[in-house]
């Protein structure tokens, strides 16, 4: 989570501010890092599918700026057209179906503005044994301790949970009229599930600047997440 939030304030360093929208904001931890490190740069929109959500959101930004808050889906945005300069979604576009989600984001940015998605990266060794190996054997786990009746719960997450590479990814930009700037392969580590979770692994990893972890040429196969960078091409070019 730090490390996808130092990219994406990387990402925003070079953009003069403009009418932003957190997709998925979650408790809003993204939102008040602007606030707080952009006072007055960002309009701020932030909208998640969890009335929860928007109200930790909220309570979250109080102090720091105004935000304006909206429930809604990721793949029907309750947005107009084009009404925003920057359009963020991350930790989120693996919970909805991918293309009417990038369908959604491009079209509420407007021409010449950006967009900035995170995804996980399905072909990393990490992701690879967590889900057709760790996940599994958890749920395999769980169905022989309900037949003993010691059944205990082991917080596997979904397997509705989606996931697609980057070339697949920057096509369904594309095809929506979002032109790719840049994909950033990123939270690099040699370790799998379980061996991640064990406590003995954890404490050697509390450098923040490793926990920023940038990934290039091999050492992307190592990497459980990746950004895409992209901006809405001019309707004329695309289209739209």
């Amino acid at each position: 989570m730090r490390s996808r939030l130092r990219l994406v304030q990387d990402v925003l360093a070079d953009c003069p501010g403009g009418d932003l929208v957190d997709i998925g904001c979650g408790p809003g931890i993204l939102t008040r890092t602007l606030l707080t490190t952009r006072p007055c740069d960002f309009r701020i929109t932030a909208v998640d599918l969890s009335p929860s959500m928007i109200r930790r959101c909220v309570a979250s930004a109080r102090g720091a700026g105004e935000v304006h808050a909206a429930v809604g889906n990721l793949e029907t945005l309750p947005f107009k057209d084009a009404g925003f300069d920057v359009a963020i979604a991350t930790g989120v576009l693996e919970y909805a179906d991918i293309r009417s989600a990038v369908e959604e984001v491009a079209r509420v940015v407007r021409p010449g503005g950006l967009v900035v998605i995170s995804m996980l990266n399905p072909k990393s060794l990490y992701r690879l044994v967590e889900w057709f190996a760790y996940w599994p054997l958890l749920r395999i786990r769980a169905v022989i301790e309900r037949s003993l009746g010691v059944g205990r719960e082991h917080g596997h997450k979904s397997a509705s949970i989606r996931a697609v590479a980057p070339g697949k990814l920057c096509r369904l930009l594309a095809g929506a009229g979002l032109v790719t700037v840049d994909v950033v392969h990123f939270d690099v580590t040699p370790l799998v599930p379980p061996l991640d979770r064990m406590g003995v692994f954890e404490r050697g990893n509390t450098d923040p600047e490793k926990e920023a972890r940038i990934a290039t040429g091999w050492r992307r196969w190592l990497a459980t997440g990746y950004l895409v960078v992209a901006r809405r091409g001019s309707p004329a070019a695309t289209g739209h």
